[in-house]
């Protein structure tokens, strides 16, 4: 019987074998500075309560309008894939009582994220994110520090053709002030019956509108910055001053909004040059307000998301990945099946060691399994048959050129230690 074969979902990026080490690698960069900073793991369901996403991320946005993926699961409740990672965080937090404990609360996670867009390079409808949150301490210093761990993260990976952009979303006096004058502007607009319709739940997602007539239409509209309070202002400029004496460069852009009504104050994004129309690498802002909408306390936060997909794009396009791809220490090539039952025993103690170790499977002859060896990249290869278990000695051969030692079976852990050590040195 032929079957018809099953194919990945449209929109759906895989990380296969050898690309997968360096999706891995670009991951780990972007989390190691959250971890140096002191923030925690946080796990997180896939999935969560739709009223979650409604509620916390806005209405007015593509996200929930448009692109989440919702659906009723067996007990007819409504459920969605999770389109982004803060207000789960928040839901988690408020739901198990972190924020009555310590503060800030701070935690980081990655994972995959869902949202049903047109899929292109860059954007696709399964993605992958790198994020942190800070909750529970209005202070432009940890601002300035959830910025630098993003940027630094970028750093890590070796990227230099990003820029920093940063504004400020304001306070509620500022956001109130500046809703009137462009509830006003935009009534002036030509608008389409869906463009006004958002406007009305929230007139700045005017500003997230990419069509060139919205753009050209919002080039005079009034910019949040020019209304920011006394209170406001000072908090931006401290954040400011705080990323200058980190050394950490920035342009301010008075028109971004992201795509998130949850964000307030100071709000970023990283954009690099070598990614044409998908240029973001990723994001974040202040999001005061978002926990007591969920039903927890009053208290603000901060924080970001990366995009390990895009990261990873702007990594090939610099020419910045490591060289290397995975290698095994030490490939084993049993003869025989006592000298498989060896080989296994051999593997699993050099494995609890940290020596990455592989075995040639499937009974292959000597040949054969020595060019998989060669395939696999591994840094030494032994042969395993009757005669060297009976002498208690292998033939060690490291593979970049062909230099064979002689060393006891019982002495292989060291000698393979020794010989890796100088290698990487």
């Amino acid at each position: 019987m032929n079957y018809e074969k099953i194919q990945a979902p449209k929109g759906v990026r895989e990380y296969l074998p050898p690309e997968s080490t360096a999706f891995e690698w670009v991951r780990q960069q972007l989390i190691s500075p959250a971890r140096l900073a002191g923030y925690q793991l946080m796990e997180l369901p896939v999935f969560e309560d739709t009223n979650l996403f409604s509620r916390g991320v806005g209405e007015s946005t593509d996200v929930v309008s448009k692109e989440m993926y919702t659906f009723e699961d067996r007990g007819g409740r409504s459920i969605t894939l999770r389109p982004e990672g803060t207000a789960g965080v928040m839901r988690a937090v408020i739901e198990q009582n972190l924020d009555r404990g310590q503060l800030p609360v701070k935690v980081w996670y990655s994972g995959q994220y869902f949202r049903a867009e047109r899929p292109q390079a860059g954007r696709y409808r399964q993605f992958y994110q790198v994020g942190i949150e800070a909750i529970g301490v209005d202070d432009p210093a940890i601002d300035a520090e959830v910025i630098a761990i993003a940027y630094q993260g970028f750093k890590n990976i070796g990227l230099k053709n990003f820029t920093l952009q940063i504004t400020s979303l304001g306070d509620a006096p500022s956001r109130a002030a500046h809703r009137e004058d462009l509830m006003k502007f935009y009534q002036t607009l030509n608008l389409d019956e869906a463009t006004s319709a958002r406007a009305q739940l929230n007139p700045l997602r005017l500003f997230d509108d990419k069509r060139p007539e919205m753009v050209a239409a919002m080039a005079k509209a009034p910019l949040l910055l020019d209304y920011l309070s006394p209170e406001a202002q000072d908090n931006f400029g401290k954040v400011q001053s705080y990323l200058k004496a980190m050394n950490i460069a920035f342009t301010i852009n008075p028109r971004m909004v992201r795509g998130l009504d949850y964000y307030t104050g100071t709000t970023f994004e990283f954009v690099h040059s070598d990614l044409g129309a998908q240029s973001g690498i990723g994001g974040g802002g202040r999001y005061d307000g978002l926990m007591e909408i969920l039903g927890g306390q009053p208290l603000s936060g901060i924080g970001f998301g990366l995009g390990v997909d895009r990261a990873l794009l702007a990594a090939v396009a610099e020419g910045v990945l490591p060289s290397d791809s995975f290698t095994s220490d030490l490939f084993i090539i049993p003869l025989g099946e006592s000298a498989k039952s060896s080989a296994l025993t051999i593997a699993s103690q050099l494995r609890n060691s940290g020596i990455t170790t592989e075995i040639a499977f499937g009974d292959r002859a000597l040949k054969g399994a020595m060019k998989a060896a060669d395939k696999s990249g591994a840094r030494f290869v032994i042969v395993l048959g009757e005669s060297e278990l009976q002498a208690g000695t292998v033939e060690l051969k490291r593979m970049d050129d062909g230099a064979v030692n002689s060393v006891k079976i019982e002495q292989l852990q060291g000698e393979l230690r020794s010989q890796l050590s100088a290698q990487r040195k």
